[in-house]
């Protein structure tokens, strides 16, 4: 008697659940034109020309603005980059392998020698696969990554992770290119 309305009532919250869930993806911003991207996304701004933080010694736009300390490794007031070399991963996987297990001891070393400091591992991909897809397999190596730090006693609370999925992955590229876009960045936090 009473079922007609309230059969009625469930149909339309149903129908405007599966309307309303529907949106467009968003677009994801050229890494260049923004401010952490590779550039400095400022119009006519040399980065070359930047002296990062007076620290001395040129900055390079790959780097995100860090002062080149010498043998590619970058710095300024908040962060090392490039003083622990990146855990590369084969082709669609983030287990880390027996031979790149040593760059992960070596940033545990710095952690135990240095207390003040923290560590950020970014997750990148090569440009192949969805941007969804690559955003997961960023995060599930730098998660890899922050769980062997953890194995080898580092305080959780010590580690950081990003994924970058392919934002700044060659398009296109060869295969030796595609495997170093393949890796987890291992970047030291000062503060």
């Amino acid at each position: 008697m009473n079922l007609l309305p309230k059969k009625l009532a469930l149909l339309s919250v149903a129908a405007a659940l599966v309307f309303s869930g529907c949106s467009k993806k968003p677009i994801r911003p050229d890494p260049g034109s923004t401010m952490l991207g590779p550039g400095t996304g400022g119009a006519g701004i040399n980065p070359m020309d930047i002296d990062a933080g007076g620290m001395g010694g040129l900055t390079d736009p790959s780097a995100g603005g860090l002062v080149s300390r010498g043998d590619g490794v970058y710095e300024d007031a908040d962060m090392i980059k490039g003083l622990i070399q990146p855990v590369y991963f084969d082709f669609d996987q983030s287990g880390i392998r027996a031979s790149e297990r040593p760059k992960l001891q070596g940033a545990q070393r710095h952690l135990a020698e240095n207390p003040q400091h923290r560590v950020l591992l970014e997750g990148h991909c090569d440009w192949k696969g969805t941007a969804e897809y690559n955003l997961g397999l960023g995060d599930r190596r730098a998660a890899a990554a922050r769980q062997y730090l953890i194995t080898l006693g580092v305080a959780a609370s010590r580690i950081e992770t990003l994924s970058k999925g392919d934002l700044e992955a060659t398009e296109n590229a060869s295969e030796d290119q595609t495997s170093r876009d393949r890796r987890a960045e291992i970047i030291i936090l000062k503060r």
